[in-house]
């Protein structure tokens, strides 16, 4: 398929002129592709994960093995989806972005949609989940015996972390998530109910 720009442009929604590879912290929402149910399931407010739910958790686990500079906080595995909070750089900077762009941001509860993007900056957030994905994927598509498949959308969600409060807000949010599966917006169940 030859390119056409009507078709295939897709615009970045990344806060304008803010430096995703600079010391800070971020919230990061990854879909599995096309929001397939593959990590496992959620019993009475429980993630039972399966086989390639623990594989994600463990390729998540093992990336300050790649990325001396990063450090994972809270994350959680949903049966389609996945969240995680990281700190780039040693300290958080939770130096607001308003002050580099004039942009209010979003709040928790609708993150911004980035695409990935071909060369990525080397230890930016960009570059942390695309080694993610990518390792995630070629681990999962062994166990399936599948190589190939994709797993992961092409997208992710990120918000960058401005303060104490929002950090300790997206814990809770990671926390809870699990428990709140019956009214998560990617929940299959309800895609259905909304058709």
């Amino acid at each position: 398929m030859t390119f056409n720009s009507d078709i295939h442009h897709r615009r970045s929604i990344r806060l304008k002129d803010y430096d995703y590879s600079r010391a800070g912290a971020y919230f990061v929402t990854i879909c599995a592709f096309q929001r397939e149910c593959l990590f496992g399931e959620i019993i009475e407010g429980k993630m039972h994960l399966n086989t390639l739910g623990l594989k994600v958790v463990e390729c998540w686990q093992r990336l300050a093995d790649h990325f001396p500079h990063l450090t994972l906080d809270e994350s959680v595995i949903m049966p389609n989806h996945f969240h995680g909070i990281v700190h780039i750089g040693d300290t958080p900077d939770f130096g607001s972005p308003q002050a580099d762009s004039g942009e209010a941001g979003e709040s928790l509860a609708s993150p911004l949609h980035l695409p990935l993007l071909q060369g990525t900056v080397a230890g930016s957030l960009g570059a942390i989940v695309q080694n993610f994905k990518s390792v995630s994927t070629r681990k999962i598509n062994v166990l399936r015996q599948n190589r190939g498949c994709p797993l992961w959308q092409r997208n992710y969600y990120e918000r960058v972390i401005r303060n104490e409060t929002e950090l300790a807000r997206a814990r809770e949010y990671i926390a809870n998530n699990p428990m709140k599966w019956e009214l998560d917006k990617e929940n299959p169940a309800n895609v259905l109910k909304a058709e």
